[in-house]
């Protein structure tokens, strides 16, 4: 073999090499493809991470959101959900039915968001500054691991999100039972069917006075027969 050909195939092998060795560098950990960022929010600390995490916006005008995610624990020990907080403003926190705490099992996952399960209602969304689009930092709160932190997605009540917003979410709806179902202010019927004051019979009807008038008419009587009597003794 020539040394020219030797030349071209030593050449060629590198440039082979070489370009399995970029394509092995882009599957790595810092390959360009992995700094590309899902649409759902997630982040992990600790033993700890939360995914699909968004907060979702009532359509029908009530001003609320709702925070909805998966977290999960691969801890060895429950951790407790304290609270979700979004630019100061605490979110209303209310367990899945049948369950008085929102627990974060140890190898399990808690979720919030969708019927029958855990909610975080934002009853002034617009106060804390949710708005349709925006990234909106958020920070939950658990018992162990302490503050987590990302930054949701903020997505109307619409599609596929319809079935986990503000209007699904059982916590406004608790509250807001007492007011609207208080039977005594719409329903009491103590002042609307106040029958003394109405039908009142004593000052309507008091015989009492027209039997002390008839009182000075019988002494007349008795005063005119004692008069008849006297004429008769003259």
């Amino acid at each position: 073999m020539s040394s020219s050909l030797r030349r071209g195939t030593l050449a060629a092998t590198t440039l082979a090499l070489a370009a399995v060795s970029l394509t092995a560098c882009g599957a790595g950990n810092d390959a360009q493809t992995l700094e590309v960022k899902p649409d759902n929010a997630a982040t992990h600390v600790g033993v700890i991470k939360i995914q699909n995490a968004n907060l979702v916006t009532d359509t029908k005008g009530s001003g609320e959101a709702t925070v909805t995610a998966r977290i999960f624990n691969d801890g060895e020990k429950d951790q407790t959900l304290k609270g979700i907080y979004i630019k100061g403003a605490r979110a209303e926190l209310s367990p899945a039915k049948g369950k008085k705490r929102l627990v974060v099992p140890a190898g399990g996952s808690l979720a919030l968001g969708g019927k029958g399960k855990a909610s975080a209602l934002l009853t002034d969304a617009e106060k804390a500054g949710v708005k349709d689009g925006n990234a909106q930092p958020l920070t939950f709160d658990l018992s162990r691991t302490g503050p987590v932190k990302l930054r949701a997605t903020v997505v109307p009540a619409e599609d596929a999100y319809e079935t986990v917003g503000p209007s699904s979410s059982p916590s406004p709806r608790t509250p807001e039972q007492g007011p609207s179902g208080s039977a005594s202010p719409s329903g009491s019927g103590k002042p609307s069917g106040s029958a003394e004051p109405s039908g009142s019979a004593k000052p309507g009807g008091s015989a009492k006075p027209g039997e002390r008038s008839a009182s000075p008419s019988s002494s007349a009587t008795a005063g005119a027969e004692e008069q008849q009597g006297e004429h008769a003794g003259h």
